[in-house]
């Protein structure tokens, strides 16, 4: 099957390092489904990467929140291509503050989007996956590891992320089937409504993690970098 012909879906792919990734496939010919709750960010988001390359690009708005969401974001999917090749579940969200000031509307949000709504794009994508023997891939976080004040939501759903990631990918070889979690520092986005910069060039920018993903389907089907964390070459930008 030529590389033109396979399809991937990206979550949370409307801007950030989503947009970024979905940028970087349809660069390599492949064609690409965008999700967002927003219909209309969904839209936009898939007509400028229609510029790249007419047709090559889905917009559906879906909530990773909502399992049969998901499966109706997949149906679209193959109902316009056939086929999906690979998944990135990027789709996350920050609340940030200390315990006494945290919020259970905070917390389940959190949870829900960082953790559980990988574990519904698993479950929608796992069969039309294993027909091609793809890849899913998932964007957790260095905070999978390393705790920090104030991270008790965020770093509860990419803790539990890193070791999620890590189990499907244990489960899925057998059906030939790669998985892997990627694990940014810092990155130059929209996350936690910031507002990108000059100020942010030192920090990675979503294109250097497109450029990963792409790097990753292409390595040999022998081989699978389960785990990779990427940091900005300088900190703070020394």
């Amino acid at each position: 099957m030529a590389d033109g012909q396979k399809t991937a879906l990206v979550t949370g792919g409307s801007k950030g390092i989503g947009y970024g990734i979905a940028e970087a496939l349809i660069q390599q010919g492949i064609n690409v489904a965008i999700t967002s709750r927003s219909a209309e960010s969904a839209a936009a988001a898939a007509e400028s990467l229609n510029q790249i390359k007419p047709g090559s690009a889905l917009g559906i708005a879906a909530d990773v929140r909502d399992l049969a969401s998901q499966q109706q974001a997949v149906e679209a999917v193959l109902a316009q291509w056939g086929q999906l090749d690979y998944v990135i579940a990027n789709a996350g969200v920050g609340h940030f503050a200390p315990i006494q000031e945290l919020t259970p509307e905070q917390w389940h949000e959190t949870i829900d989007i960082n953790l559980t709504g990988v574990f519904y794009t698993a479950k929608a994508t796992i069969d039309a996956l294993i027909k091609t023997e793809g890849y899913f891939i998932t964007i957790s976080s260095l905070a999978g590891t390393n705790f920090f004040e104030k991270g008790a939501a965020y770093n509860a759903s990419k803790f539990g992320l890193v070791g999620f990631s890590q189990a499907i990918m244990l489960d899925l070889r057998s059906e030939g089937i790669k998985v892997t979690t990627i694990m940014p520092g810092s990155v130059a986005t929209y996350f936690d409504n910031h507002q990108p910069s000059e100020k942010d060039a030192w920090k990675i920018q979503p294109e250097d993690i497109g450029q990963m993903v792409v790097d990753l389907i292409r390595m040999p089907a022998r081989t699978l970098p389960s785990k990779i964390e990427v940091r900005p070459t300088r900190p703070g930008g020394k």
